[in-house]
């Protein structure tokens, strides 16, 4: 004679919540989610992905590269040191030995850190013996002796930028109403007018300078 379980009769309940699951059943569940999930989340979303940004912003996503002479020579969202006076200089920088897009990074140095103090006054009295003569009495603006926090800056603030036209200008034999509207002329505002600070690409300043006559990197 067959008999009925009663209610309060326990049965079988796997962590997937339907009766008699084996073990078997649920590593092949578990197999089939994780073979989905990255084929779908580590081939095909970032073939999609990569494609858009192919077709709708080609430049940006391939880093924004800049050429001359079919060589390419720099980035514009990634900074890069210049040693001649006939050039701007950027920002100074820590990641590795300066601009080193693989070691991106700051000095983490306190206010108050003998270190930071030091160097940053050294930075000021090389700025004040090269620019002094053709600049007196300016003070060096901030931005031209302290690094940033990822150390890859390509822009400077306008006011470092206009700070060093009488040294580049005397390096390169060129008035200083040339060099001094060439920067304003390379000068960008705020993003959508209210985002960021107004500020100059170096790299596109500098091939700017090269286009008008004589350089030495």
């Amino acid at each position: 004679m067959a008999t009925i379980p009663h209610a309060h009769e326990e049965r079988l309940i796997t962590p997937t919540g339907s009766p008699g699951t084996t073990m078997r059943g649920t590593l092949a569940i578990a197999f089939r989610y994780t073979l989905v999930t990255t084929i779908l989340l580590g081939i095909v979303y970032p073939l999609v992905v990569t494609g858009l940004a192919q077709l709708t912003m080609r430049d940006k996503a391939n880093g924004q590269l800049i050429t001359r002479d079919g060589q390419v020579i720099g980035s514009a969202i990634i900074g890069q040191s210049f040693t001649s006076s006939k050039y701007f200089h950027g920002r100074p920088s820590v990641a590795g030995n300066g601009y080193d897009a693989t070691s991106s990074g700051g000095s983490n140095l306190a206010q108050s850190n003998k270190a930071l103090i030091t160097r940053i006054d050294a930075a000021v009295a090389d700025w004040q013996k090269q620019v002094g003569g053709q600049n007196p009495g300016q003070p060096v603006p901030i931005g031209l002796v302290t690094t940033s926090a990822s150390g890859l800056d390509p822009d400077i603030a306008p006011a470092d930028a206009l700070y060093q036209v009488p040294l580049v200008a005397a390096a390169r034999h060129l008035p200083e109403s040339t060099v001094r509207a060439l920067v304003e002329s390379h000068i960008k505002g705020r993003d959508l007018g209210f985002l960021g600070e107004p500020r100059v690409n170096i790299l596109s300043l500098n091939l700017a300078l090269d286009a008008m006559g004589s350089s030495g990197r």
